[in-house]
């Protein structure tokens, strides 16, 4: 067997290269699935911890801020490491021409590939994601439901009693693996940012982890290849810009903001399609939805429920917890004090009965 010339490789090399580029590009595309998949357009992967060069009084001083500076590195990176974000909040696109429009555009793509199928965004989940968040367990979904009600006199304040109309015109992609429609430029940007920084900053008050590193940017999903891994096996690893040209200046109508959801996107959807909601709160015109009074006592119902609970359980055990009677007398004294006590109730009822108003 010959052997290679100089700068020659072999098929045993050229194999092993060109496993190595592919490997190297199913990596960048599952890191990019993992970051595009989220709600949020772009993400610093810089270390938004790092350290700027600053002057030093003295040598003493230098050694205990560079201390004091790695330790808040590791307690922050030690808080991001298991941060997986499972709750949302939602703006739900209920606008008929807009979810017509997008189905337009998903059928368009599938008659070019229909094995985009399973990649699609579908009917009821349509919705603008505001703040993505982790709530470990019930208690802090209670507490969230908190943070949301707080938010409302923010939003308020913010947008002074006008409505708050979001139009969407043209489609784009976050590295040809998320589609969405673009929310059109205009004078409806600055207050959603606003809010959405309310947002942030109310549940970050609470010391959740919300919107950690994310900055953000309103857009409306209709696609995701993360929702079809196996396509990746087939050769389908990105989004083809031709899929959706024809309706890169597509006008799909206005959305008037009406509601705000605590969404999970674990739990099991709604019959509609619609995430899990937990709780939400009405902004700007009702649009014949709940009156004020009534929505609020929907959503401040399961912020005393647990505690509710709570406090009966306690009574149980201390009850049961009780020693028995030391003999029959004071047995019969307090059964003697039960009936006095019913006989009183049962009096005090029947003075209180009014004939025709409680029949």
């Amino acid at each position: 067997m010959e052997r290679p010339g100089a700068g020659a490789i072999n098929s045993n090399e050229c194999e092993n290269a060109s496993r190595e580029e592919e490997m190297s590009e199913e990596f960048e595309a599952d890191a990019m699935d993992s970051l595009k998949d989220m709600p949020f357009a772009t993400i610093d992967i810089k270390d938004d911890c790092e350290i700027t060069d600053v002057p030093h009084i003295n040598l003493e001083r230098s050694k205990e801020n560079e201390r004091i500076s790695k330790d808040q590195i590791k307690k922050r990176k030690k808080k991001q490491k298991g941060y997986q974000p499972n709750y949302f909040l939602s703006i739900p696109i209920t606008n008929k021409e807009i979810t017509r429009g997008i189905k337009i555009l998903q059928n368009a793509i599938l008659q070019q590939d229909e094995q985009l199928a399973k990649a699609m965004t579908s009917d009821g989940s349509f919705h603008v994601t505001l703040l993505v968040m982790q709530l470990l367990n019930e208690d802090e979904v209670n507490l969230g439901i908190g943070a949301l009600l707080e938010l409302k006199p923010f939003i308020e304040e913010i947008l002074q009693g006008k409505e708050l109309i979001l139009p969407f015109q043209g489609v784009d992609t976050f590295g040809n693996q998320v589609g969405f429609v673009k929310l059109a430029e205009g004078h409806h940007i600055n207050p959603l940012l606003e809010i959405a920084e309310a947002a942030k900053r109310t549940f970050q008050e609470k010391g959740f982890m919300a919107g950690e590193n994310r900055s953000f940017k309103p857009h409306l999903t209709f696609m995701k290849l993360s929702r079809t891994p196996w396509l990746r096996k087939k050769g389908v690893k990105k989004i083809d810009p031709k899929f959706y040209e024809k309706f890169i200046s597509h006008r799909f109508g206005e959305e008037m903001v009406h509601r705000i959801d605590l969404c999970s996107m674990l739990k099991k959807k709604q019959s509609n399609g619609y995430y899990h909601c937990e709780s939400s709160i009405v902004i700007g015109a009702k649009n014949g939805g709940e009156p004020d009074d009534a929505e609020l006592l929907r959503l401040s119902k399961r912020l005393v429920e647990n505690a509710v609970l709570k406090a009966v359980q306690q009574y149980l055990e201390e009850t049961q917890s009780r020693g028995k009677p030391a003999d029959g007398s004071s047995g019969k004294a307090r059964a003697a004090d039960r009936g006095g006590a019913d006989g009183d109730q049962s009096g005090r009822q029947e003075a209180h009965w009014t004939p025709g108003l409680n029949s």
